[in-house]
C-alpha cells in the first residue's frame, strides 16, 4: 500500500494533467468591423471597391475560410441599407399594430437579425432558394413580397400574401417556401429542394435556416446525413440569437458550436450582425456549394431585441442591460451607416432621405394593407388552396355526403 506522500507524487492536479489549448478568438459581433480605404472608394455609384472584412468574422470546421474581402459598389451599399431599414420598420409596425389587437395569434418579429435576411438575399439571384422557420418576415419581403402584403397577411386580409390564410408563420414568395410553424420541420423540406435542384441539373443553391432552438431536433441531423450522403447543394444555416425561446443556448445544447454540428458537413461560423460578412459567407458558400461538394452548416451569430414572440416580453430571461448593450453596441444598421460615413460612401443628409424614404413607404402600405377585406366565410375560399390550382379533384369529401365540396 502506498504511503500518503507517494500517492501524492504520483496523482497530479488535474489543471497540470490537461493539455494546453491553443487560443483562438471567437467571432465577433461587431456590425462595424468591416474596412474600406476612403481613399479607394469611387466617386460613380456604379463602380466596385473592395472592403475587407474583420480577422475575427469567421471560424471555420474542416473548411477552408471564405476571403476576408469582397467587391462592392456604393450603389449596392445603399440599396442593403435600405432594404434592412425597411425591415426593421416594417416589424415596427407589426409590433404596433399587435399592441393594438389588430393583429391576433402567433407574431414572431426579427428586429435586431436584420442583417441575415439581407446579406443573404444580396449574396443570391431569385433563381436559388431560401425555406426558413417561423421568424420570416424579412425573408419573405427580400425575396419579393411587398410590406402590404406581409401585413395584410399579418392582419388576416384577404389580398394578405397567403391570401389571409397563413398569418406570421406562413408566407411564401418565388423561390422562398416559408414560413413554417413546426420547430425544425424546414430542414428536411429543404434538402428536399436541394435534391430537386441537383436532379435537373440547376446551377443554383438552396438556403435552409433554422434556429439554435431547432439545432437539437432530429430531423435536423437526417437532413444532413441525406444532403451529405447525396452531396446537395444547400446551406443549412442555424441563426444562433442566443436564446431558444426564453432559454439561453448553453442551458439547451451540450454543444453550442452550430456550426460544427454536421460532423462529416464542413461549418462556417459568421458575424451575423456585419451584413457584408454575411454577404461574403453566402457568396463563398454557394460556389462551393455549385461546385459539387456538398452542403455546408453556417451559424449566423445574431441577436434578437425582443422577446421570442410578441407574447414574450424577452426581459425575464435575460437583462435589460444586455439588451442595450447589444442595440448600442452591436445593432446591424448602425454598424453600416457608420462605415458608409467613415468611406464617404454617402452623406448623413442622403441617410436621413433613405430613412425618410423607407419609413414613408412603409407607413404607406400599412396604410392601404389596414383597408384590405377580410376573406368571405365560404366553402370555394375555404377549399381554394388545398391543391395547387387547376389541378384540383373532382370533389372534396366532408364528414357526411352533404359536406362534399365539388370544386
Amino acid at each position: 500500500m502506498l504511503g500518503r506522500g507517494m500517492r501524492a507524487r504520483c496523482v497530479k492536479p488535474l489543471r497540470q494533467r490537461l493539455p494546453a489549448w491553443p487560443s483562438r478568438r471567437a467571432v465577433t459581433t461587431d456590425a462595424a468591423s468591416s474596412h474600406a480605404e476612403k481613399e479607394h472608394v469611387p466617386s460613380e455609384d456604379d463602380k466596385p471597391f473592395d472592403v475587407r472584412l474583420s480577422d475575427e468574422s469567421f471560424e471555420t470546421y474542416e473548411l477552408d475560410p471564405p476571403p476576408y474581402s469582397l467587391q462592392t459598389t456604393k450603389a449596392e451599399l445603399k440599396r442593403i441599407y435600405s432594404d434592412m431599414v425597411k425591415i426593421r420598420r416594417m416589424e415596427m409596425e407589426a409590433d404596433r399594430l399587435y399592441k393594438e389587437k389588430k393583429i391576433r395569434g402567433f407574431c414572431h418579429l426579427s428586429t435586431g437579425q436584420e442583417a441575415v435576411a439581407a446579406g443573404i438575399e444580396h449574396a443570391l439571384t431569385k433563381e436559388d432558394h431560401i425555406i426558413t422557420a417561423y421568424r420570416c418576415h424579412g425573408f419573405a419581403l427580400m425575396r419579393g413580397g411587398t410590406v402590404k402584403s406581409i401585413i395584410g397577411e399579418l392582419l388576416g386580409r384577404r389580398e394578405g400574401i397567403a391570401y389571409g390564410k397563413g398569418g406570421s408563420m406562413h408566407m411564401f414568395a418565388k423561390g422562398f417556401y416559408g414560413g413554417n410553424g413546426i420547430v425544425g420541420a424546414q430542414v428536411p423540406v429543404g434538402a428536399g429542394i436541394a435534391f430537386a435542384n441537383q436532379y435537373n441539373d440547376k446551377q443554383n443553391t438552396t438556403i435552409c435556416l433554422y434556429g439554435d432552438g431547432a439545432s437539437n431536433q432530429g430531423q435536423v441531423f437526417e437532413a444532413f446525413n441525406m444532403a451529405k450522403l447525396w452531396n446537395l447543394p444547400i446551406l443549412f444555416g442555424c441563426e444562433n440569437n442566443k436564446y431558444g425561446m426564453g432559454t439561453a443556448a448553453n442551458r439547451a445544447a451540450a454543444s453550442t458550436e452550430y456550426y460544427k454540428r454536421g460532423q462529416y458537413i464542413p461549418g462556417l461560423k459568421v458575424n451575423g450582425m456585419d451584413v457584408l460578412a454575411v454577404k461574403a459567407a453566402v457568396e463563398y458558400g454557394k460556389q462551393y456549394t455549385v461546385a459539387g461538394h456538398g452542403p455546408l452548416v453556417i451559424e449566423y451569430v445574431t441577436y434578437r431585441y425582443g422577446g421570442h414572440s410578441m407574447s414574450d416580453p424577452g426581459t425575464t430571461y435575460r437583462t435589460r442591460e444586455e439588451i442595450q448593450r447589444m442595440r448600442s453596441t452591436n445593432d446591424p444598421i448602425a454598424g453600416l451607416k457608420q462605415k458608409l460615413l467613415d468611406w464617404e460612401v454617402t452623406t448623413e443628409e442622403e441617410l436621413k432621405g433613405l430613412d425618410k424614404e423607407a419609413r414613408t413607404e412603409v407607413q404607406k402600405e400599412v396604410a392601404e394593407a389596414e383597408k384590405m377585406a377580410v376573406p368571405e366565410a365560404t366553402p370555394q375560399i375555404l377549399y381554394e388552396d388545398i391543391y395547387v390550382r387547376g389541378s384540383e379533384p373532382q370533389f372534396m369529401r366532408g364528414r357526411i355526403p352533404e359536406e362534399n365540396y365539388y370544386y
